[in-house]
């Protein structure tokens, strides 16, 4: 059994013959299901014009995911605050916040989440830069305070709510910003792992403790595919396969498209090594095999948390994989999740 709370990052995936209304409708009852699995959280990514992710609203499919369930905690996996003003976000966390009182997340990341053009697009201009990140973090932290009397900027609903903050990141500069802050640190590397275990020993050794955290907590990402066999697992991931060699090919995002058989034999020498880098951090197969994968993961990064990732083509199979994954949970992680959840 794996003895670590096991959570969920989804952006609500458009298949190929499918439609952005229909999955959001798969994500919500994928969130169903994962609240009576035992899932310790549920968190939607924040990306743009992107034909396959149907996410882009991420606190109003917040809302909607929170709406659905009963004891998950619910948020953004992440926030991509170089298109935000802080106070915007504060105002939508804080209504979350206050119709779901203790269960939402705010994970923030300081990339786009999108192309330049988009970024005009989204921001009407691009004097935003990303390096005002640290300080868009605190003026966030600073809405989420009780108000001053003499404060004249508050957030509404937001203010006095408090908000748990999450710092992302795929490189050592999310992990020095997570430590000095005192703030719990979310790594993707279930697309982007070379720096994982660099960025988790900087981000424990330089922590300081703060009024949100007392010590680091670490939540590291996995792409998991598990099916009644392995051979069944390694053709549903496929999918992901395919969309992650058109991307590195120079193509648009799109929907994702259904698996294929021996899909990796048709690929390129380079490009398989290309997957084998950048989906590392991944466990597909049968129960024994996924479980034997994330426990490896976890003994290998010390991670307080893990958040499991699977875009699947076919959505009762997606249900079913983490279904099997729910299964792996021991009592510890039950433990750990009602701590989490308070």
């Amino acid at each position: 059994m794996i003895g670590t709370p096991l959570s969920i990052l989804d952006l609500s995936p458009i298949v190929e013959g499918g439609d952005a209304r229909q999955a959001l409708l798969n994500t919500i009852d994928l969130a169903r299901h994962a609240d009576a699995w035992g899932y310790t959280r549920y968190w939607l990514a924040e990306h743009h014009n992107m034909a396959g992710i149907a996410s882009a609203a991420t606190a109003v499919v917040v809302g909607q995911v929170a709406q659905a369930t009963a004891t998950m905690r619910v948020g953004a996996g992440g926030v991509m605050l170089a298109n935000h003003a802080p106070l915007v976000i504060a105002e939508q966390f804080g209504t979350l916040a206050a119709l779901f009182s203790g269960r939402i997340d705010l994970g923030v990341g300081r990339a786009p989440g999108t192309d330049r053009f988009t970024e005009r697009a989204l921001r009407r201009t691009l004097e935003g830069n990303i390096d005002d990140f640290p300080q868009d973090v605190l003026e966030l932290q600073h809405y989420f305070k009780e108000p001053a009397p003499d404060q004249f900027v508050r957030a509404v609903p937001g203010a006095g709510l408090n908000v748990p903050i999450w710092i992302l990141g795929s490189s050592l500069y999310g992990a020095q910003l997570a430590a000095a802050l005192g703030l719990p640190y979310a790594f993707a590397s279930h697309f982007a792992p070379a720096a994982l275990m660099q960025a988790i020993a900087v981000y424990r050794q330089r922590f300081e403790p703060s009024a949100q955290l007392d010590k680091p907590y670490v939540m590291a990402g996995m792409t998991v595919v598990a099916a009644d066999t392995d051979e069944e697992a390694r053709f549903l991931r496929t999918s992901i396969l395919q969309s992650f060699v058109n991307r590195r090919r120079g193509g648009m995002p799109g929907k994702l498209p259904p698996p294929v058989a021996d899909f990796e034999d048709r690929v390129a020498p380079h490009e398989r090594a290309m997957i084998k880098e950048a989906l590392s951090c991944s466990a597909v197969g049968a129960p024994d095999t996924v479980e034997r994968e994330i426990a490896a993961f976890v003994e290998r990064t010390g991670a307080d948390e893990v958040m499991i990732t699977a875009n699947i083509h076919d959505h009762t199979k997606r249900l079913r994989s983490f279904e099997l994954v729910a299964g792996m949970m021991g009592a510890d992680a039950e433990l750990q999740r009602s701590a989490v959840r308070g």
